[in-house]
Order: structure tokens, then C-alpha cells, then sequence
């Protein structure tokens, strides 16, 4: 096929006025209509088939189709109801596989309105495409339609764009005015031309010029409007269907639209928006975004969960929950950012096979120093004026967060910012936050998290929630009385005839930060609904030491958060209803005594007089149910817990989202006689995971008492190790492997247990903490934390060891009398080899099984 860089629209007049279409053009036609667009396409498909010249056809819209399949045409049908990212990306996937000298066709721009309603993600997807065109050397036509878009976004096409021509009918002729012609000229390309007959004329008489351009301007809409994007405009029409006094159905179907626009495309979640929010309540959203698009799931849940509280009938919640002060970033924002910035192209290497982890480590650098768009920027500033000093916390809330079966807990950053000091220090900060929590999207944890969910080639756009921090000044600190996490179900019952479908709640005092995190060091209180005063512990002893003696804070002098140990906190000021949260320690008090040493309060936090003496169990007992009644599913919350100026307890409910629970399987019978050295592990209690009876194909140990040996450095190796051999498991069903270790896994100090991250150990079938007479390596029940969410999504059991506790039965003599196949699956790692075992224990009739009615575990040899 001879080779021609000019390329013919396919109308000879046209051609001469443009000096014709050149390769890599992308041509923009505004037109009055579709069929306007197609009586321009035909042509240019007809020149470019007798070239013999291949023809790209992306179908996509509504409106009718724009070229008929013939040979050496292709069509590509298009789905764009899954969003800007998935269409983006199947685009640049064709135009890849297309390769070099195509001619493209696509359908009308304006039909994006339909389903992304906002001009800023087309203006997107036009500036992110057209250059990855212009590269390949392709000719391509776009379609827009006229008076449908903001004048922004004509004039960021325009700017992108090689071709801008507008055509539109005056007094039933056609004229066709050249906007932009890049790098051609001649001294009537840009005047206004009228078809007479196939000829194209310029109007450069004035008087004609006049006439014409005087009908245009009375043809325009109204500029006001045109000023806003297609967004605004839609919120707009909203806005006035409810002051309207509209009917029922119209505002469901408004109600219906704007929820897939503005808070999820999950249809299980849009069925219970449908129950429980309407009109007004989207309105009020709107008042609060910033940019455009979804507010996530983090929000929604958040704003769902309290609608349902204020609908219950029967309880007044309005006197007991605190009102929230929230404002949402739009998750077009986080597709602007790195479109932009001009990222675009690494995000797309980020998602092939190949390049999804090294591309995005790659992506996540650049993320953390981007510059966002002015406009965006304006907004930032008019919220953090709004807050003035008061701390604030920036939340993730992508669009996959929260949902039924993947909460991503933990997954992504949230940043407390103190706010203080000079505005620009400030919004520096707010600035600051966002990026990181933006850059946290591509973080190995939650790659790894979306991967193993098959959620990693869909759209994952990060919305931001940015509220108000709920607490109360204590001279230089902030701090709410109580935070912590409730959960509709109790997958840990500790004790017989403890019911489960009570829930639980895990409480401590200060910011919720060591209510969701696995903290070194530190406990939060453990609270049965059922049974409030009963605790998975026994003795004052095990009491104070499993007790909280740390709490988070922001401290407004140095502008951080800040962990201050509680005693140090009750010497230089006593909160005033401290006395409800702990009781004084007397038996450390005569100690103290007894040695000589000057006489100072010791407090234990038991939460036990805040239980009993409020009405804080009953509340939350009411909320937790309420909320899964209405999810139809258990539920797990974020709380803070306040007091008002009338000394009245308030609830402030900052998420909710689904629970995904292992379940209670079928009843497992345990072996009523088993011999002592067929036993690995036997203990009642300290397991969650369900009823199991699973077989264990390979054991990876790492030994307490060689751990506890080991320098920090080497400690650190270890997790490394740990986490290259959970990579060589090919399936919990074809190797289910137990790991065990001493003290917590996951920890982030190689002191307390081995420092893997959670996709380290993702293939693993269970694990086991193994308490250690060093005092430091002490199991976690850490029911309620992110890595609890990682262990009942991914479905691993967990079991806490303790070989001191009365009994209890562990035999590691046994694992240390197997071979250790370390050096066959891990050769450069041999040097540990007396630190980490491999044990593989397939043919040895190994299993796991427990039985939450009895709380008993046991691992055997059958």
C-alpha cells in the first residue's frame, strides 16, 4: 500500500480549505446532531476504504450507528457503564493491538454525559487518548454536539485537539467554520464556509458575516449555564425538581440516576439507597463535594448507616448520635490527578500483568508529588477555611471500600491533620495527606488485596471522606473520651453459652487509632454485649497487663499525633469522667508502699463503671442490630463516644460496612481419644475461624526460642523469608499450610513477633501465635482490627498457643524431629535454617479441626 501523510476527509472542497488532514490528526467536529456528524463520517470512511486503508469503528453510544460493517472495517462495541478507568483502558488496549496508520472513527464524545455526567472525565479521556493517537500516526474522528458541554471543556478539547470544526445549519445551508487547523494556514481557512451545492464558500463579505454570526449568538445557550459543567447543571435540575413539588416517581427516578453517578454502581447497595435515602438526602452530598464523581464506599456506609439509625421507629437516635461535619473529594479527582500530571500511560503499565506491581511502585513515587488543578485547589482552600484551626482527619474512601466481601480495611492510608499554625502550613499539610492516602492505592498490601480478590483490573478510584475530628480539648491535647470498633457478630466467643449474634465491641480511650491497629505493647478492652463484665482473662495480674496503658492524641503544641502513655497523661491532667473509665490500683499502690517509694495514683482502664453505669452496652447493642437488620448481613462500626455540655453520652458513627464472617459451618466432632504423640496442638478456646476440620500439608515454624536469639536485622529477614515461601504456595487447596510463630504476626516491631505484611502470608491456610516465656512475644486476639478483616476475608484460621497455660497441649518437639526442606524451597536462605523449619507433612494424615460449641481446637495425626 503506497504511503501518504496527508489524509483526505473524503470532501474534495474541504480538503483544499484545510490543506488536508495530516497523519496523527485528531479531528473534533461540534455539530447540531448525529446525523450532522454521520453525513461528515461517511466520506472519510468511503476515502479511506478506497485507499485500501484499515478502519476503526469504536461504537460505544446510544445514538444510531455512525458506519455500517463492510470489509477492512472494524467495530468494537464498548461498555461504558463500568466507568471512565475500565473504558480508557480498553481503548488504549485496542489502539495498542491496532498499531500504527489506523483510521478512526468514535462514536459521539457527548453520549459520555449519559453515564459519567461530567465533562471533566470526557476532557480526560479526550487528553489522554489523543496524544497515544497522535503517536501512532493515526487519523481519527470525534464528534461533540453542540451547547452540550461547558465552555472549559471546549476549550480543553481545543487545546488537545489537531482539528477543531464546527458545523452547524444557518437558514437551511450547511456551514462549516475550521476552529483550529494545527500547523497549516491560508487567508480563509478560519472564516465561516457555506455548502452551495459540494462547494464550500467562504463568507467574507461583512454584511453576510454579520447576519450569520448574529443567528449563532441567538441560537447559544444561555452562557451562565454553559459556565458550569454537565454536573452541576444535572444537581441543578435536581434541585429544582424538589422545589417543584414533584410526584414520588420523579424524584425516585432522579434519586435512582444521581446514586449511580455520586455513590456506588453495587447493585446489593443500591437497592438498600433505594429504601432509605432520597432526594434531599443526595442534595446535601452535593452541597458538601469537592470535584466530581463517586464519594466512595467509606461515606456511603457512613451516611447509609446513619439514614437507617434517624428511619428506626422505635428509639429516638437523634438525642444519642453525635451529628457528623464531613466533606467528600470525588473520585474524579483521583483520575484528574494522575491524568494530569501526566501519569496516565505508567497507570496503564501498571495494570498488565507484567507491570502490576513494579510500574506502580514506580507510580506511587511520582503520586507523592503531583500538583492538583487550580480549581480543585480553590475548593481545598474554601473547606479548610470552613475548619479554621479545628483538627481534621482525611479519610480514603475508594469505590471498592466497604462493600460486601472486600472492605480494604486497612488497606489505605487516613491522616489526622491537627491544623494548626499559619493557613498555608496547613493546607501544605491537607495537600500533603491527600497525596499519600492517593499514592496509598498503590501500595504492595492492597495490590496484593485486589489481585487476590480479582479486583484488580477494575476501577478503583479514590474518593477521600475529610472530617471534623470528634473529641474535645483538654488544655493542649484533642481527644475524644472513647473510641473503638463494634461488630454485629462475635466471631470470638470465649466462653460457653456466650451468643455469638450478640456482637462485640473492642473500646479504648483516647482516638481510635489503637482500636483498629494491632498496637506493640497494648490492649484495648474486649467487650461480649452479651456479657459485658466477662473478659477472655483471668487474675489481676493478667488484667493490668492486658490492659490499655497508652493513648493516641493529637497534641495541638507540636501539631501531631502523639501515643503518651496514660499514666503520664493522668499526672499532668485528669480527665473529668475518668472515673467511669478506670478503677485506682490498690494492690500496686502497697507495693509502691511497701518498697519506700513516694505514694501516686495507679490507674487500671477497665471500662468496667463506664459499662455498667451508662447506657453506652444497650445502645450499642440496639445500633448493631438495627444496622444488620437493615444490611440484611452483620455489620461492623467505628465509633467515638463523647459527652456533651449536659453531661449527656453522644455516639459519633463514622463508618459501617458489611462483615464478612467465616461462618458457622456444619458441626465438627472432635476425636474423643486421641494418643499424646499424635498430638501437635491441643487448647480450649483462643481461635477464630470457625468450625474446620482441615488438613495440613506442610508446617512452616518459626522457632520462639531461636527467634528470640535473633538481632532486629535478622528478625526482619525472617518475615522476608516467611513471605517468599507463602509466595511458592500454589493454592490453599492444593498446599494448605499451617504457620506458626511466636508473638504476633504482623506486628510492625520484630520484638513483639514476625513483621510481615499481610501479603506475606496471604496463602496461608491458618496460622497460630505461640506465646513465648519472653515477655514481649505475646499472642493478639486482635478481633476487630485491619488484620482481623485480612484474616476472616482471606478465610484463615487463627489460633493463639499458650504451652505455660494449664491445660494446654503443644508438641514442637515433633516439628523439630522432621526434616527441614528449607534448603530445597529457599536455597540463598539456608543461614536460618535453625531459626525457620519447612515441614512437609503431606502422607502424615496431619489435620486441623475445631468446634466453637465445645471452644475446642485440636491438630493430630489420624
Amino acid at each position: 500500500m503506497a504511503y501518504y501523510s496527508h489524509v483526505s476527509t473524503g470532501w474534495k472542497s474541504l480538503d483544499e480549505i484545510i490543506d488536508h488532514l495530516r497523519r496523527g490528526d485528531n479531528v473534533v467536529w461540534q455539530v447540531d446532531s448525529i446525523e450532522d456528524y454521520q453525513r461528515l463520517v461517511t466520506p472519510f470512511v468511503n476515502s479511506a476504504l478506497a485507499r485500501n486503508e484499515r478502519v476503526v469503528y469504536m461504537r460505544f453510544a446510544r445514538h444510531i450507528p455512525l458506519v455500517e460493517p463492510r470489509d477492512n472495517i472494524v467495530v468494537y462495541h464498548l461498555r461504558t457503564e463500568n466507568g471512565f478507568e475500565s473504558f480508557s483502558a480498553e481503548v488504549h488496549g485496542i489502539i495498542t493491538r491496532q498499531g500504527r496508520d489506523v483510521c478512526y472513527v468514535f462514536d459521539s464524545l457527548s453520549d459520555l454525559q449519559h453515564v459519567w455526567a461530567t465533562d471533566l472525565m470526557i476532557g480526560d479521556f479526550f487528553f489522554i487518548t489523543c496524544p497515544y493517537l497522535f503517536e501512532l500516526n493515526t487519523t481519527a474522528y470525534f464528534g461533540i454536539l453542540r451547547n452540550r458541554h461547558s465552555f472549559k471543556a471546549i476549550a480543553r478539547i481545543r487545546e488537545t485537539t489537531q482539528v477543531l470544526i464546527d458545523v452547524y445549519n444557518y437558514q437551511g445551508q450547511v456551514c462549516v467554520h475550521p476552529i483550529k487547523v494545527q500547523h497549516r494556514y491560508s487567508p480563509t481557512m478560519f472564516f465561516p464556509h457555506i455548502k452551495k451545492k459540494d462547494e464550500l464558500m467562504p463568507v467574507i463579505n461583512s454584511v453576510e458575516a454579520t447576519r450569520l454570526f448574529s443567528y449563532l449568538a441567538d441560537h447559544q445557550t444561555v452562557s451562565a449555564q454553559r459556565r458550569l459543567d454537565y454536573w452541576d447543571r444535572l444537581f441543578m435540575q435536581a434541585r429544582s425538581l424538589l422545589e417543584s413539588g414533584a410526584g414520588a416517581a420523579e424524584k425516585k427516578d432522579m434519586v435512582e440516576q444521581l446514586s449511580r453517578l455520586l455513590l456506588t454502581r453495587n447493585k446489593r447497595l443500591l437497592s438498600m439507597i433505594r429504601r432509605h435515602l432520597g432526594l434531599e438526602d443526595l442534595l446535601m452530598i452535593k452541597e458538601r463535594l469537592i470535584g466530581t464523581g463517586f464519594i466512595g464506599g467509606k461515606s456511603l456506609g457512613m451516611l447509609m448507616a446513619r439514614k437507617i439509625l434517624t428511619q428506626d421507629s422505635a428509639f429516638d437516635w437523634s438525642q444519642v448520635i453525635e451529628p457528623h461535619d464531613s466533606f467528600y473529594i470525588g473520585s474524579d479527582v483521583f483520575y484528574s490527578y494522575i491524568v494530569q500530571n501526566g501519569w496516565w500511560k505508567l497507570f496503564m503499565a501498571h495494570k498488565t500483568r507484567t507491570g502490576y506491581f513494579s510500574r506502580a511502585a514506580e507510580l506511587r513515587e511520582k503520586m507523592l508529588n503531583g500538583v492538583f488543578p487550580e480549581e480543585i485547589t480553590e475548593q481545598f482552600q474554601l473547606m479548610l477555611e470552613y475548619f479554621g484551626q479545628s483538627p481534621i482527619i482525611v479519610r480514603s474512601s475508594s469505590l471498592l471500600e466497604d462493600a460486601f466481601g472486600s472492605a480494604f480495611a486497612g488497606k489505605y492510608e487516613s491522616f489526622f491533620c491537627v491544623n494548626q499554625g499559619s493557613p498555608e502550613k496547613r493546607y501544605e499539610k491537607f495537600e500533603e495527606a491527600v497525596r499519600r492516602i492517593f499514592a496509598s492505592t498503590m501500595s504492595e498490601d492492597a495490590l496484593a488485596y485486589r489481585l487476590q480478590r480479582g479486583l484488580d483490573q477494575m476501577d478503583e478510584q479514590m474518593a477521600l471522606l475529610v472530617q471534623r475530628v470528634s473529641g474535645a480539648y483538654h488544655r493542649s491535647f484533642f481527644y475524644p473520651e472513647l473510641a473503638g470498633v463494634g461488630l454485629s457478630y462475635n466471631p470470638f466467643v470465649w466462653k460457653k453459652g456466650m451468643d455469638p449474634h450478640a456482637g462485640m465491641i473492642r473500646l479504648v480511650f483516647g482516638l481510635g487509632t489503637r482500636a483498629v491497629n494491632r498496637v506493640e505493647n497494648d490492649y484495648p478492652r474486649i467487650v461480649a454485649a452479651d456479657d459485658p463484665l466477662v473478659r477472655p482473662l483471668a487474675g489481676m495480674h493478667d488484667i493490668r497487663k492486658f490492659s490499655q496503658h497508652y493513648i493516641d492524641l493529637l497534641n495541638l503544641e507540636q501539631n501531631d499525633i502523639q501515643s503518651l502513655s496514660v499514666q503520664d497523661l493522668l499526672e499532668k491532667q485528669r480527665p473529668e469522667k475518668f472515673d467511669l473509665l478506670g478503677a485506682r490500683d490498690e494492690e500496686a499502690a502497697r507495693e509502691m508502699r511497701r518498697m519506700g517509694r513516694p505514694e501516686k495514683d495507679i490507674w487500671i482502664l477497665t471500662f468496667d463503671p463506664f459499662l455498667t453505669h451508662t447506657p453506652f452496652i444497650d445502645w450499642m447493642k440496639r445500633m448493631l442490630g438495627r444496622l444488620e437488620k437493615a444490611y440484611e448481613y452483620p455489620v461492623d462500626v467505628e465509633f467515638t463516644v463523647n459527652f456533651n455540655q449536659s453531661d449527656q453520652l453522644q455516639i459519633n458513627l463514622l463508618q459501617c460496612r458489611p462483615l464478612q464472617t467465616i461462618g458457622d459451618r456444619s458441626r465438627v466432632f472432635l476425636p474423643s481419644t486421641v494418643a499424646p504423640d499424635r498430638i501437635l496442638v491441643r487448647t480450649e478456646g483462643n481461635f477464630m475461624g470457625g468450625n474446620i476440620s482441615q488438613p495440613i500439608s506442610r508446617i512452616i515454624f518459626v522457632d520462639p526460642e531461636a527467634y528470640a536469639g535473633l538481632s532486629r536485622s535478622e528478625k526482619y529477614s525472617v518475615a522476608r523469608l516467611v513471605g517468599r515461601l507463602n509466595r511458592q504456595i500454589p493454592s490453599r487447596e492444593k498446599m494448605p499450610t499451617l504457620l506458626m510463630g511466636p508473638g504476633r504476626w504482623g506486628t510492625h516491631t520484630p520484638e513483639m513477633g514476625v513483621a510481615v505484611h499481610f501479603s506475606e502470608i496471604n496463602h496461608i491456610a491458618a496460622i497460630a501465635e505461640i506465646s513465648y516465656q519472653d515477655g514481649s512475644l505475646i499472642p493478639d486476639l486482635s478481633f476487630g482490627t485491619h488484620f482481623f478483616h485480612d484474616l476472616i476475608e482471606t478465610g484463615i484460621f487463627y489460633l493463639a498457643i499458650y504451652p505455660e497455660s494449664q491445660g494446654v497441649e503443644f508438641n514442637a518437639g515433633w516439628i523439630r524431629s522432621l526434616s527441614n526442606v528449607l534448603e530445597e524451597t529457599a536455597e540463598e536462605d539456608t543461614r536460618l535454617s535453625q531459626v525457620v523449619r519447612v515441614v512437609d507433612t503431606a502422607g502424615l494424615g496431619l489435620k486441623l479441626q475445631s468446634d466453637v460449641a465445645k471452644q475446642r481446637v485440636i491438630c493430630y495425626r489420624e
